[in-house]
């Protein structure tokens, strides 16, 4: 059994928590997972690491904006990249990196809200 106050596993048939002391069956889950997105933690994540700067991981929860101004970052840096700006292909290349780092971390951390502004909760102990 898992005690849903401190979240350590007990033994079945167990009365009370072996960490914590509380009593099994009396507990109530503080957590209000009506406002879970049905989008998938992982595939979220796997999506911002491998293809972060393109802005994939955006696509695939619904935030489309996002998405686009990613997705649009990253053609600019290609296009002043090829037109010699190196400067400038650099610092698209810089704001799109930290945008991705800023929305992964929000993600990782489990704050990060789908296009319909439900959480992407991170996966728990079941």
């Amino acid at each position: 059994m898992v005690c849903l106050n401190c979240g350590s596993s007990n033994e079945i048939g167990t009365q009370f928590c072996s960490s914590c002391g509380s009593k099994f069956g009396t507990q109530e889950s503080t957590e209000d997972f009506s406002d879970s997105s049905r989008k998938s933690y992982v595939t979220a994540v796997c999506l911002a690491a491998v293809f972060g700067t393109v802005g994939v991981h955006h696509f695939y929860v619904g935030r489309w904006l996002h998405g686009l101004f990613d997705l649009s970052l990253l053609v600019a840096a290609g296009i002043f990249f090829f037109s010699s700006a190196w400067i400038l292909a650099g610092l698209f290349i810089f704001v799109d990196v930290v945008h991705n780092t800023y929305f992964v971390y929000k993600l990782i951390i489990g704050e990060y809200r789908d296009g319909y502004g439900k959480l992407i909760r991170v996966p728990g102990p079941s």
